[in-house]
């Protein structure tokens, strides 16, 4: 049975002559500028529906990724993309009916919230968006796990040449693609640009790097999370990104070098029909990455407290120790 949204926008994509994947992209643009610009003029009184509209269209264009996440078998983004929908709903919500009703503190970290998304989010997209950028960090990301792994003894490895997914099927050397390397105008697959990994023999290793494999979703959340507090200086600000993105990229590092080791190590491993790729990246390597990611977290807070108030504000009474007994409108969040 085919996903109802999915199939619906699939639908207006085939009307105004235009595939999934543009249409998906322009819900989302739509979504981030709106939020941005909810961010950049908070005090003003029409914010809400500019505010609602942003959360709804980039619930909506997260959640049209669940189905992609259903196919590769992965279940933590599988929950993570299908819950964004109801989530933006939710957030929708509060900023157009309920935001006049919120304690001054909490009001202040949803607007903050507004600007996490919307500038993780849109730096993310730019570089995906912009061949030139995207081949840029995939080559970094591959080359990085190269010379890891060589450098700790586990192997002898070369990259191959970037190579390009297409959207209707089959993959050419990037030489051989004539779209612009300034904008991406056409879709792709679901790898896009892409550098699959041999041995030093010339044996493939049956694994490539993508985007998706730089970290650079969690870089970007961080920076979103550190560039929107608004109130802090910019030098605390700067330690901030200069602890986080490199210390990420470096974690990184070690997840991709230990997922191709694994990998090529491991080639007949099966567990409950779960191969030691499959294994090794949608749950032991995203497990480690989400406590690394906390761990940093918990860090940073002590540099930027602000980040942790406005985090606990946002969480439901019970998780921060808020007790139930008042029932004023203050205390709805």
């Amino acid at each position: 049975m085919e996903e109802p949204i999915g199939a619906a926008l699939a639908a207006i994509a085939e009307v105004i002559g235009t595939s999934d994947e543009s249409l998906r992209l322009l819900i989302g643009i739509l979504g981030m500028g709106l939020l941005a610009t909810s961010f950049t003029k908070s005090n003003e009184t029409w914010v809400g529906p500019i505010a609602g509209s942003g959360w709804v269209f980039l619930g909506l264009f997260i959640y049209l990724l669940s189905e992609y996440y259903v196919k590769i078998g992965d279940p933590l983004l599988v929950i993570m993309t299908a819950g964004a929908l109801p989530g933006g709903i939710f957030l929708a919500w509060l900023e157009i009916s309920r935001i006049n009703l919120l304690k001054e503190d909490t009001r202040q970290s949803l607007i903050w919230l507004r600007g996490m998304v919307a500038w993780s989010m849109i730096p993310y997209h730019v570089v995906y968006c912009i061949p030139y950028l995207n081949i840029a960090f995939v080559m970094l990301t591959a080359h990085s796990a190269e010379w890891m792994l060589e450098f700790v003894g586990l192997g002898s490895y070369t990259m191959g040449e970037v190579m390009v997914d297409l959207h209707d099927g089959g993959e050419i050397p990037l030489s051989d693609w004539d779209g612009s390397m300034l904008l991406l105008t056409q879709p792709l697959g679901d790898g896009g640009f892409f550098i699959p990994m041999y041995h030093s023999t010339g044996e493939e290793v049956n694994i490539g790097f993508i985007l998706s494999c730089s970290g650079l979703q969690s870089m970007i959340i961080f920076v979103g999370a550190i560039v929107a507090l608004q109130n802090v200086p910019w030098n605390r600000r700067m330690r901030g990104l200069l602890i986080s993105i490199p210390t990420i990229h470096i974690l990184n590092t070690f997840r991709n070098a230990g997922i191709v080791w694994l990998t090529d190590s491991y080639r007949n491993w099966q567990f409950l029909g779960l191969d030691m790729f499959d294994f090794s990246h949608s749950y032991a390597a995203k497990a480690a990455s989400l406590f690394a990611m906390f761990l940093l977290a918990i860090a940073l807070f002590d540099l930027l407290p602000e980040l942790h108030r406005n985090i606990m504000q946002l969480l439901p009474k019970q998780l921060r120790g808020v007790s139930n007994s008042s029932t004023t409108p203050e205390s709805f969040v």
